[in-house]
């Protein structure tokens, strides 16, 4: 969203000054107050007209008669599209320190949970990281093993680092699905032949999945397998039916939160209602919050990667008072996940901003893949060489 209102150079100060002091200190600002802590060249008198003609435009108003005044909605939104420069040293802080993270585990969830309490604790917001989306991750390595006999477990190694795995009964229950007696004989359950047929399947497989994204599994066809793999195709069949399945998996069920204790502190957050509707919609109406963090982030309009919600922007109303800063992070063109925080519409937007856009940054680079051989060692993406390419 963005508002074609003609202010001039004077009038665009005064207004970038009053959303400054009213940012950091929460009280309706007066004229005294801007000559006393801006160095704005003019008198008192000058600093109340050019006030009064920024709340006839609907950028200032006073919540009191006596009050001073306090940005409104489309004030800040000016403040953010034409007054403001995210900061370049927080983002740069930001990169370092979630260069930090363990990636060595593999598990992309504790990694994200981590990034995310990193970023609630830099911007003092609650922060929300979805993990990488199901649907779009695609598989860099698979491997069978036998775990006991008579059961085996597909392991699973995905671009964005995560690891799956799917435990198969051969006798003929699957935990995840249902095979036929028929199915269940397909393998053999000897073990000195099974871990050599486990081999040859985790070969085969690899050759025909390797690099394949889980929504692209239950197109493809298999109906003329080599013919040393014809007695495998039930087996396979119902195996890439699991794996298409997860791909259904409600997306908005995997946000992660952290920082809600940062904004209690706040005075936006006083009233206890206000935080109950909050907290609902942060830990029970996931699916209505998802839409706004993770789709359309990015304006058709003003071509800007961040997206910021401010107030009565947002459409759902337990953060009409709120506003919400999101980006995307990607592989390729491919949106992956995003990151995003959620504070109050006194929010140090320079800092948010930078904040936003420098995790996806970091999280793009991430999980983006590319050249192992182009970044330094110790990098995620030497780890994730490590991972793919062990036994």
């Amino acid at each position: 969203m963005s508002l074609q209102i003609h202010l001039t150079e004077r009038q665009q100060h005064i207004l970038w000054a009053t959303v400054r002091h009213y940012i950091a200190t929460a009280e309706p600002v007066a004229s005294k107050a801007l000559v006393d802590e801006f160095n704005l060249s003019v008198s008192s008198a000058t600093i109340r007209n050019a006030m009064n003609v920024l709340e006839k435009e609907g950028l200032l108003y006073q919540p009191h008669t006596s009050a001073g005044r306090v940005p409104s909605d489309s004030g800040y939104r000016i403040y953010v599209d034409q007054l403001i420069t995210p900061s370049e040293q927080l983002a740069g802080k930001v990169e370092r320190v979630l260069d930090r993270l363990d990636w060595s585990d593999g598990h992309i969830e504790a990694v994200l949970r981590g990034a995310s309490q990193i970023l609630a604790t830099l911007s003092g917001y609650i922060t929300l990281i979805t993990l990488p989306q199901t649907a779009t991750t695609r598989i860099l390595h698979l491997q069978l093993v036998q775990i006991e006999p008579g059961q085996v477990m597909l392991i699973l190694v995905m671009d964005t680092y995560e690891t799956q795995s799917i435990l198969i009964d051969l006798r003929g229950n699957k935990k995840t699905g249902k095979f036929t007696k028929n199915e269940a004989v397909t393998i053999s359950q000897k073990p000195e032949i099974l871990e050599e047929e486990l081999q040859i399947l985790s070969n085969f497989l690899n050759s025909k999945l390797r690099g394949k994204a889980f929504s692209e599994l239950s197109g493809l066809d298999w109906t003329e397998l080599d013919r040393e793999f014809q007695h495998y195709a039930d087996f396979i069949k119902t195996l890439l039916t699991d794996l298409s399945q997860r791909a259904q998996t409600p997306a908005y069920t995997r946000i992660l939160i952290s920082g809600l204790a940062e904004v209690l502190r706040l005075p936006e957050f006083s009233q206890l209602q206000q935080v109950k509707t909050i907290i609902q919609l942060l830990e029970e109406e996931q699916e209505q919050l998802w839409p706004l963090i993770f789709k359309g982030n990015e304006s058709e309009t003003s071509g800007k990667r961040v997206k910021v919600r401010i107030g009565s922007e947002n459409t759902l109303e337990p953060i009409r008072s709120c506003t919400l800063i999101s980006a995307t992070y990607r592989r390729g063109t491919i949106p992956l996940g995003s990151v995003g925080v959620l504070g109050p519409t006194r929010m140090v937007y320079e800092n948010a901003i930078a904040l936003v856009e420098a995790a996806a940054d970091y999280l793009s680079d991430a999980l983006g893949g590319g050249n192992v051989g182009s970044y330094p060692e110790g990098h995620p993406q030497h780890r994730h060489k490590k991972i793919v390419d062990a036994p």
